[in-house]
């Protein structure tokens, strides 16, 4: 508690005329090219910050009308930022880039003209993206734009491909993504932006805030916003590149973990184990004879007997089946005779209304009309469907036979010579 309330006096007194002010708590510096990419959004590795440290990211400016407030806040609070610029902003607003640099804020590039297709456009195009955008920032700066641009860079909308990090990566730029966005660039109240920013900063405890200098939400939600990290005691961290008169801060591989495991993850989680030591005990006692002398109980020792001393199984005689099992007789698979049914049975059975009728002329015939059905089919499977067929019962000796009413084709074919002559005749007379 000594310490964090010296830190913050320091704060104050670096900040003339505003003893209450936030202020910078220190300064992080980085090599670019010993670690590419950081931020959680996207990445495994983050910034290599203590708990409670924020850094405050700026992007798509400059636009005077918002980002002159914006640092004027930070002005007033003592604090440095991180800033992404869009090169057509720097070529329309080239005073805005080189009031960051005089008020020693951080200054990286956000492509030329901030296109959201950065992950699928081919890579030429997108190195040009890149390449101008470095470009006309440098413009905006003058001659010194060597020493005050740093070679960090954002994608537009985080939207990142491998082969875009991998030319950044050859030329030495690093790749910023975020921890946490406060998602001010979108049509929500200054006082959602404030409630996102927080909510989300005390839900990591540590990282990379992403804000929008561009946005008139973010220019009032941040007083609002740095007045409640204050109030939790949060510090505000500004990041530079390490050059050859600044070199990087010693971090040990850990630190850029936003949650590193700790060493002691399994003593700490499960529960520790005894270690049961026996003194003086040179080997494993043996068991007394006593211990044996339970009625029928005997020690087996070494070499066992040929004979084990316990019961053998006594082996079950297996009978000849072919002699015993007893052979069926003939009459077990003999069938019983079925009872042929008459003609009238048939018509009795035959599905829907069957009619009987009997011919006076011929006593010894009768003639049954019945109607088309499967019935018609299952007689000798020689009477096809029609149209009211009539069948003939004769009956000889109590038996009858049914006929199908009608001559076949042959008696037709006999009777055919006959018919004709009776027709003539009829005509010559």
């Amino acid at each position: 508690m000594l310490a964090s309330g010296s830190m913050r006096t320091a704060f104050a007194a670096d900040c003339p005329g505003h003893p209450d002010a936030l202020g910078t708590s220190r300064t992080l510096v980085v090599d670019p090219r010993e670690h590419p990419r950081i931020g959680t959004m996207q990445y495994p590795e983050t910034l290599p910050l203590r708990d409670h440290e924020v850094v405050l990211s700026f992007d798509d400016g400059p636009l005077p009308r918002n980002s002159d407030r914006i640092l004027a806040i930070l002005a007033a609070q003592c604090i440095k930022a991180n800033f992404f610029l869009v090169g057509e902003m720097a070529k329309s607003f080239p005073e805005g880039v080189r009031k960051l640099r005089d008020a020693g804020h951080t200054i990286g590039t956000h492509t030329q003209t901030h296109p959201l297709t950065m992950n699928k456009m081919p890579i030429e195009r997108a190195k040009a993206e890149i390449d101008d955008g470095i470009a006309s920032v440098k413009a905006a700066l003058g001659a010194d734009a060597d020493k005050s641009l740093a070679p960090f860079f954002r994608i537009p909308g985080l939207l990142r491909a491998d082969a875009v990090e991998d030319y950044l990566a050859s030329r030495g730029i690093q790749v910023w993504s975020a921890d946490f966005p406060a998602d001010d660039w979108r049509h929500i109240s200054s006082s959602r932006v404030y409630d996102l920013a927080i909510q989300r900063i005390e839900a990591k405890g540590k990282g990379i805030l992403l804000l929008h200098d561009i946005q008139a939400r973010t220019v009032a939600a941040l007083p609002r916003i740095l007045a409640t990290l204050k109030a939790r005691g949060y510090h505000i961290v500004h990041v530079v590149p390490a050059t050859p008169d600044r070199p990087a801060t010693p971090t040990e591989p850990q630190q850029w973990q936003l949650h590193p495991r700790s060493e002691n993850v399994a003593i700490s989680h499960w529960p520790v184990i005894p270690n049961f030591v026996s003194t003086n005990a040179d080997q494993l006692a043996a068991p007394a004879f006593s211990y044996f002398d339970a009625s029928g109980a005997k020690l087996l020792l070494f070499p066992l007997p040929k004979t084990a001393p316990w019961p053998r199984d006594w082996p079950v005689p297996v009978a000849d089946t072919a002699s015993t099992l007893a052979i069926p007789a003939r009459s077990v698979f003999e069938l019983p005779e079925l009872p042929r049914l008459s003609v009238e049975s048939f018509a009795l059975l035959a599905p829907g209304p069957a009619r009987m009728t009997v011919t006076e002329s011929k006593p010894e015939r009768a003639v049954t009309t019945v109607g088309t059905s499967h019935f018609e089919h299952a007689i000798r499977g020689k009477f096809r469907s029609g149209h009211g067929k009539r069948l003939v019962v004769s009956h000889h000796g109590g038996r009858g036979t049914m006929v199908a009413h009608g001559r076949s084709n042959a008696a037709r074919r006999r009777s055919g010579p006959a018919r004709h002559l009776a027709q003539v005749r009829k005509r010559s007379a």
